[in-house]
C-alpha cells in the first residue's frame, strides 16, 4: 500500500500548475521589440487623419520598429470617441499596416466600451491589444479590476485575444498589483499575455519578470529598453519612438553585444531631451517638420500645439546632440 505524503503532493501540485502556466503564457502570440506608442494625426475635422497615420506606420516599421501601439496616452485615444477609435483600427488595417504588428489601446471606463474595441481589435487580426484599467473611479478594489478585466476577457469570448495590461499610475491613479496579475494569469493564461509598464520604477518590471517567466513586459520608455531585453523582458512601448526608432531598433539589434551599451545611452539622452517639452505637442511639430504636412501639428483639447517659438528651443537642443542631428 502506497503512503502519500501530502506535503509532497501539494508541492508536486504547485510546481505541476506552474509549469502548466509557464508553458500557457510561452504559447502566447506576443510580439516584441520596439514598439511606437503611435501619435494620432488628426484632420481639419477633428477625425483622426487615417492616409497620414498609414504612411507614418510605414515609416515606423521601415525605421526600426518591430510594431505599432495606435491609440494609446500618445496617441490621444481618450480624447477620441468609440467611432473614431473603431474607424482607426479598421482603417489602419485596410490601409496595409500588418494587423499582427499592431497593439491598439482598447482601454475605457466602460466594459461595453472596451468589450466592443477589443472585439474589432480581435476581428483585425491584430497581435494583441493594450488596456488601460478603468480609470474614473479612485482606489477601487483588487477584486474590482479582475471583475472589469475578467468581464471583458468573458464577453470578448475569442481565444485568439491577447491582452497586455498598461501600468501608468501616474496618469490613470489606479495602479495594477502584481498579485492582481498573477490573479489574472492564472484564470486566463495565454489570453493574459503581457504588460506595459509606464510607471518608470524598473524594480515593478524586475519583480514582474520573476514572477512570471515567459510573461512580456515592455519598458513605457527607451531609457529602460536594454535593462529590460536583458533581464528577458519584451522590449518597449514607448512615445518617443516615434522619433527615435531608428536608435531604439539599434539598441534592439544588438542588446545581446557590448557596443549596446554605447547606442542605448545616445538612446537615453535623445529620450531625456524630448522630455524637457510637452512631449505630444514636440513629437508632432518634428513629424510636421519632416514630412511638410502642417496638420500634423494638430492636438485635441485639452492638449495644445507647441507654441510657435518653441519649435527653435526644440530643434536647437536637438541639434546639441550627434545622434539626433541624423534624425532630423
Amino acid at each position: 500500500m502506497t503512503t502519500l505524503n501530502p506535503v509532497m503532493d501539494l508541492k508536486s501540485q504547485k510546481l505541476n500548475a506552474a509549469a502548466s502556466l509557464a508553458t500557457a503564457i510561452a504559447k502566447a502570440r506576443a510580439p516584441d521589440g520596439v514598439f511606437a506608442a503611435m501619435l494620432t494625426p488628426i484632420a481639419a475635422n477633428g477625425d483622426p487623419d487615417l492616409p497620414a497615420l498609414v504612411d507614418h506606420g510605414r515609416w515606423l516599421l521601415a525605421n526600426g520598429c518591430d510594431g505599432l501601439a495606435p491609440l494609446g496616452t500618445t496617441g490621444e485615444a481618450n480624447s477620441l470617441s468609440l467611432r473614431q477609435r473603431l474607424t482607426l483600427i479598421e482603417g489602419a488595417v485596410a490601409g496595409g499596416l500588418p494587423a499582427e504588428r499592431m497593439i491598439p489601446g482598447t482601454g475605457a471606463c466602460a466594459i461595453a466600451e472596451a468589450v466592443e474595441l477589443t472585439r474589432a481589435a480581435v476581428r483585425a487580426g491584430c497581435g494583441g491589444v493594450l488596456m488601460l484599467p478603468p480609470f474614473y473611479y479612485k482606489n477601487p478594489t483588487e477584486d474590482g479590476l479582475f471583475a472589469f478585466f475578467a468581464r471583458v476577457i468573458e464577453q470578448v469570448a475569442d481565444s485568439s485575444l491577447r491582452l497586455y495590461l498598461y501600468h501608468f499610475p501616474r496618469m490613470s491613479s489606479v495602479p495594477l498589483p502584481p498579485s492582481l496579475i498573477e490573479r489574472l494569469v492564472a484564470s486566463f493564461p495565454g489570453i493574459v499575455a503581457g504588460l506595459k509598464d509606464s510607471s518608470g520604477e524598473w524594480s515593478y518590471s524586475e519583480d514582474l519578470l520573476k514572477r512570471l517567466p515567459g510573461f512580456r513586459v515592455y519598458s513605457g520608455s527607451e531609457v529602460l529598453l536594454l535593462t529590460n531585453l536583458r533581464a528577458g523582458g519584451a522590449g518597449c512601448i514607448s512615445a518617443t519612438t516615434n522619433f527615435t526608432a531608428p536608435l531604439a531598433g539599434a539598441v534592439r539589434a544588438r542588446h545581446g553585444l557590448g557596443e549596446a551599451d554605447a547606442v542605448q545611452h545616445e538612446l537615453s539622452e535623445l529620450r531625456r531631451a524630448l522630455e524637457e517639452f510637452p512631449v505630444i505637442a514636440a513629437l508632432k511639430m518634428l513629424k510636421a517638420r519632416a514630412t511638410g504636412h502642417e496638420g500634423w501639428r494638430r492636438v485635441l483639447p485639452p492638449l495644445v500645439e507647441l507654441p510657435r517659438d518653441l519649435d527653435t528651443q526644440v530643434l536647437e537642443r536637438l541639434r546639441r546632440l550627434p545622434q539626433a542631428v541624423a534624425l532630423l
